[in-house]
This record gives structure tokens, C-alpha cells and sequence, in this order.
């Protein structure tokens, strides 16, 4: 049997008018061949283990979601080594303790250097971020409720991207290192 990979999948855009509802996401993922899934609370979290590369399995669960649950955002993939990765770049330890404070957002590449320039002149009030190849973390001191920012990161970087609260990005860490 080959070697399986756990890959963290989050997909973009879940939430509000955008549902994946969670039992039929993971009926629909190990009926196509994906094991180990599971999912983390119902905002568009999923971890499973496959031999494929993270850019086969990007490219497959898209195209599942979209032709069984008529889900078109982006899906982005990352397997446990470039998670635990991210987590180990947090360039923000000292916000772990408010981890509603902090986000880091998947992005599908590493954003071009004058697209990050661009954004770093709207960084506005509190709010500081750092990028660390396809990883985007954000403090927000203030809440991310609150943030003039961060709606402005997406458009600026003109990159997809999905974010997560630090705690879901421990969570999801822990649920793929169990696989």
C-alpha cells in the first residue's frame, strides 16, 4: 500500500448563505476514496489521509463538492508537514492566549511582493500581519469582527485564500496528526 498523507482541506466562503452541511461532506469524501475523514465544527473544515499530492487532492475534492453538493468556491489543501509548518511560524506568540485574536489564512500561492507592499500601506489601527510563504497570519488586538482590514487582504493580494481562528488551526493540526 503506498504511503498516506493527512491533509488539512478547508474550503472558502462557508457560512452565512453558503452552507456544507458536514455528515454529507464526509459521506461524499470516503465514498470517492479519501480515508480517515473527518471534520471540524461546521465552517468548511475537513482533515482525511490519501496518497495523492495536496495538488491532486485540491483538484479532486473540488470537483466532488461541486458536482455533489453545487459547492463553487475555492478549496485550499495543505498536508500536516506544511501545517505543523505554519503553526511553528506563528509570527505572533505572544497572541496564542487570545487565539480569537489571531487568524492565519491558507492561501493558494505566495502573494507577489508588490501585492504585499500594496496591502502593507492599508494596514490600519492595531492590526498587524506577516507572511510566511503561502500562510497570512493576522493580529487582530481589537477582534476580527471589528477589522477594517482584513476584508481589504483578499482583494489587495489578489491570491485565494480561506482564513481561521488560531484555535481552529490547533484543532485541525491535532485532528490531522491523529490520522
Amino acid at each position: 500500500m503506498s504511503k498516506q498523507t493527512a491533509y488539512i482541506v478547508l474550503f472558502r466562503g462557508v457560512g452565512g448563505a453558503t452552507q456544507l452541511p458536514v455528515k454529507t461532506l464526509r459521506a461524499v469524501l470516503s465514498d470517492a476514496g479519501f480515508a480517515n475523514v473527518a471534520t471540524y465544527i461546521n465552517s468548511g473544515n475537513a482533515v482525511l489521509s490519501s496518497p495523492m499530492t495536496g495538488e491532486e487532492v485540491t483538484a479532486k475534492v473540488a470537483v466532488l463538492v461541486r458536482e455533489k453538493m453545487d459547492f463553487h468556491k475555492s478549496v485550499l489543501v495543505a498536508g500536516l508537514e506544511e501545517w505543523e509548518e505554519l503553526v511553528a511560524q506563528n509570527p505572533y506568540p505572544q497572541a496564542v492566549e487570545e487565539p480569537t485574536k489571531l487568524h492565519a489564512f491558507l492561501m493558494e500561492r505566495a502573494p507577489e511582493a508588490e501585492r504585499v507592499a500594496a496591502l502593507q500601506e492599508k494596514t490600519t489601527g492595531t492590526e498587524t500581519f506577516a507572511i510566511r510563504g503561502r500562510a497570512l497570519y493576522l493580529h487582530t488586538p481589537d477582534g476580527m469582527g471589528r477589522s477594517l482590514f482584513a476584508p481589504k487582504i483578499e482583494p489587495t493580494l489578489k491570491v485565494a485564500m480561506t482564513a481561521r481562528n488560531w484555535r481552529s488551526v490547533l484543532a485541525l493540526r491535532d485532528m490531522a496528526a491523529a490520522i
